[in-house]
């Protein structure tokens, strides 16, 4: 990189800086944002989002709906929600063909009276199945009409309720081979543009995606996922984006072929969101830590910004109280924008920073 670069992009630096400061100091940048300031208040992620075409968006699961002041920021910061695991198979159908949708539908309705909308998560996974799926063979025409069955019944009650679909989750190895999942061990790989026909004809105008985690970079995994798309565009199977889930840590290095990877993608008409994103440390958190969370927070969302066809951002959660990380990877976490006391770190005004 020339050394005007690097001179450029301190003084962008220091310029974001200045106005992270300034945000905190409650004082705000820019003619929308002073619009705001006139009428008393600071404009939101969402808000900043919506002025360049995207969502601002956090994930959200039943149980910590109790707690208010979480809620509260919930529901004024963000203009997009997904369920964390209300949607999952195992809690949308326990037994076979009993349906319980009470725990999305209490997302979806926090969601609406917010203005919010809702991206669904998940259709079909490997993980996070009822027993009654997982502890018995299958011939493939009996899973193949449970299957449909599940895709059909959970797509046509949230039909107009959600704006997009997760519909096959996490179905490649790190290699770019297929998962062996009980859907591929006993259906093959046709089961992907099945799943995906199946949501089609039970909602036409849900956006239906492929989501996975480790396709952030140019690679092994992501090539499957871009040659897939291309098999199932070229067959004229319904898809309509990918899905990075985005789920970073500081020790594996920043991901730096994500632009021209999400750019890739567009190229085959589709769109792309990341769909669950943190970026986790080795704890304790230090101030130089956080500061390196913060400029990739601030890169990921530059990154998405300069793709047209990056519709959006989503964290998964927005609060290292409620972060999945320190229970998943021991040692691990401080993951988010907000700390366990919903205050908000550099990681936050970080992304404002980009935003604007």
């Amino acid at each position: 990189m020339h050394t005007t670069t690097i001179r450029s992009r301190t003084r962008l630096r220091l310029a974001g800086a200045l106005a992270a400061l300034l945000v905190a100091a409650g004082v705000a940048t820019g003619p929308a944002a002073q619009a705001d300031e006139r009428h008393g208040k600071e404009p939101t992620l969402a808000d900043l989002a919506q002025r360049h075409g995207r969502y601002f968006g956090s994930a959200t699961d039943n149980p910590e709906l109790v707690d208010e002041p979480y809620k509260a920021l919930l529901g004024s910061e963000f203009d997009q929600i997904t369920p964390g695991n209300g949607m999952k198979w195992y809690a949308t159908e326990p037994q076979q063909g009993v349906f319980d949708f009470s725990k999305g539908d209490e997302i979806v309705d926090l969601a609406r009276a917010h203005h919010q909308k809702v991206r669904g998560h998940t259709l079909v996974w490997h993980s996070q199945l009822p027993g009654w799926l997982t502890s018995r063979e299958w011939t493939p025409a009996e899973l193949r009409a449970v299957l449909k069955k599940h895709i059909q019944t959970e797509v046509r009650h949230y039909r107009g309720k959600v704006f997009a679909w997760d519909v096959v989750n996490e179905a490649f190895n790190e290699d770019g081979t297929y998962r062996e999942t009980i859907f591929y061990k006993t259906l093959g790989p046709g089961y992907i543009a099945d799943a995906l026909r199946w949501a089609r004809q039970a909602d036409p105008r849900v956006k239906l995606y492929l989501n996975d985690y480790n396709i952030e970079v140019i690679g092994p995994k992501s090539d499957a996922y871009h040659r897939l798309a291309k098999e199932l565009k070229a067959q004229g199977v319904p898809l309509d984006g990918i899905g990075l889930q985005a789920h970073l840590a500081l020790q594996y290095g920043y991901p730096t072929t994500l632009e021209d990877n999400l750019r890739r993608f567009s190229r085959l008409g589709l769109d792309t969101s990341l769909t669950e994103v943190d970026i986790r440390m080795y704890l304790p958190a230090t101030e130089e830590k956080l500061a390196q969370q913060a400029d990739w927070y601030r890169d990921l969302t530059e990154a998405c910004l300069a793709v047209r066809r990056c519709v959006g951002i989503t964290l998964w959660d927005y609060t290292d109280k409620y972060s999945w990380i320190p229970a998943f990877f021991p040692g691990e976490g401080a993951a988010l924008p907000w700390d366990e006391e919903l205050r908000p770190k550099s990681a936050y005004f970080a992304i404002r920073d980009a935003l604007r």
